[in-house]
């Protein structure tokens, strides 16, 4: 089966909840995929290595009590997060755990992999691999992918500074495949648009942030719902590799904002030292002008549905500035 016709009917909405490095843990991940959207956590979350393995069989006996209970609604599947990155000294293991269990959805993330890829194959599941441009995209589909994850400007994390205009035209041109967009998702209204464009889903990260199962401080929960767009602060300073920060925790750290340039960048590095450099800096898109407080993880489903419906009515007609001598 294709990883479209796996998802078919099992959705409440066509969106993926993006992996939050540190945040993303099963709690939150089980209650997106009751919520219907996909939820997914990096392994590198599971800490020791030992633990990730725990994490999976409580992530499926919690959606299989779910299925249980609810036959008519069944939760989404779930996806974990693998960096491929050289300087992951845990790829090996984890993948292996992964295949172990059998995950429905990998989404691996710089540099794909194709021994990766070959491995999730082999016992069915699919992979997306998230990219920032059309080089890293041929390369992830030359490479075995069976998606991508589109990272447009505004996207929290690492992410990358083209248009979603662009970023998924230039695809559509060639790519019939899965996308999923990110960039900015926090409102129902922008899962709607993500598909105009041409995407499959929508790829949401920082508004979940700011969810009751998040384990994120309560400091890093409050600072997504007080603050916006223009408070993101985009450097490849704390991993080097590009990203958007929160800009109100890189001051607390020490960092001059105003000459980010001048300041030496981190050497990419994926390994086990992450955690410290992550620990007071705080990754955010820029969406979170639409977060306006924490809750739980269903309730910004809840909400997200509602907006995607109601804009899904608004554009069921044409727009009144069209002249309707022209048709449509």
């Amino acid at each position: 089966m294709t990883l479209r016709e796996t998802l078919h009917g099992r959705l409440s909405l066509p969106a993926i909840a993006a992996p939050l490095f540190i945040i993303s843990v099963p709690d939150l991940v089980v209650a997106q995929c009751c919520a219907g959207i996909v939820g997914s956590m990096p392994s590198l979350n599971a800490r020791p290595a030992s633990q990730l393995d725990e994490w999976l069989c409580e992530i499926e006996e919690r959606l299989a009590a779910h299925d249980a209970a609810h036959p008519g609604r069944p939760a989404a599947p779930y996806a974990i997060n693998l960096i491929v990155h050289r300087s992951n000294e845990r790829l090996e293991h984890d993948l292996g755990v992964v295949e172990r269990h059998r995950v429905p959805l990998v989404i691996t993330s710089l540099g794909a992999r194709p021994e990766v890829n070959d491995t999730v194959h082999g016992y069915g599941g699919h992979v997306l691999h998230d990219v920032i441009n059309q080089r890293f995209a041929h390369k992830a589909v030359e490479k075995g992918a069976d998606g991508l994850v589109l990272v447009a400007a505004g996207a929290g994390g690492h992410a990358g500074s083209l248009s979603p205009f662009a970023l998924v035209g230039e695809t559509r041109a060639w790519f019939d495949g899965p996308i999923a967009l990110s960039g900015a998702i926090a409102h129902g209204s922008a899962i709607l648009a993500a598909e105009a464009l041409g995407a499959d889903f929508a790829y949401l990260g920082s508004a979940f942030i700011a969810t009751a199962e998040a384990r994120a401080e309560a400091d890093h929960k409050q600072m997504v719902v007080d603050h916006a767009a223009e408070d993101i602060v985009y450097t490849d300073l704390i991993t080097g590799v590009h990203g958007n920060y929160l800009k109100p925790s890189l001051v607390r750290a020490g960092i001059d904002t105003a000459n980010l340039a001048a300041q030496e960048a981190a050497k990419m590095d994926f390994g086990g030292n992450r955690v410290k450099k992550w620990k007071d800096i705080w990754g955010s898109g820029q969406g979170i002008g639409a977060v306006r407080s924490v809750q739980p993880a269903a309730a910004l489903v809840e909400r997200l549905r509602a907006e995607y419906a109601a804009a899904r009515r608004r554009l069921g007609a044409a727009s009144p500035l069209v002249h309707p001598a022209w048709g449509g």
